[in-house]
């Protein structure tokens, strides 16, 4: 059986690591891991990963919503967003990307 292979998006380095490490300790191949929204979008398009992990605050000008939005609509790729916001207005704009879900930060890898 083939490994399902995920996309990290997550400008903090530290996190982005961890994240990686309890994927792949968890039988998962990272395809890759990136830090802004149009890193986010170009990789996508060139690994086609099976899911992407986004976070929403990024570096650069195009937030985790937008580089999700794009990624699903150019792509089919499903999202699951990873954040540590959740207010009403965010909620709203992240429905609208059709995401698999979202992961409340800081989480615990052995939490079900």
């Amino acid at each position: 059986m083939t490994k399902k292979r995920i996309m990290v998006v997550e400008d903090e380095g530290i996190t982005a690591m961890r994240i990686k490490r309890s994927l792949e300790d968890m039988g998962y191949t990272v395809s890759s891991t990136v830090f802004s929204g149009e890193e986010a979008v170009e990789k996508a398009e060139q690994e086609k990963p099976d899911l992407v992990l986004m976070d929403i605050v990024l570096r650069g000008k195009m937030d985790g919503i937008e580089a999700a939005r794009q990624i699903h609509s150019n792509f089919n790729i499903p999202v699951v967003y990873l954040t540590a916001h959740s207010d009403d207005k965010m909620l709203k704009r992240i429905k609208k990307t059709e995401p698999l879900g979202y992961i409340i930060k800081p989480f615990d890898e052995r939490e079900e």
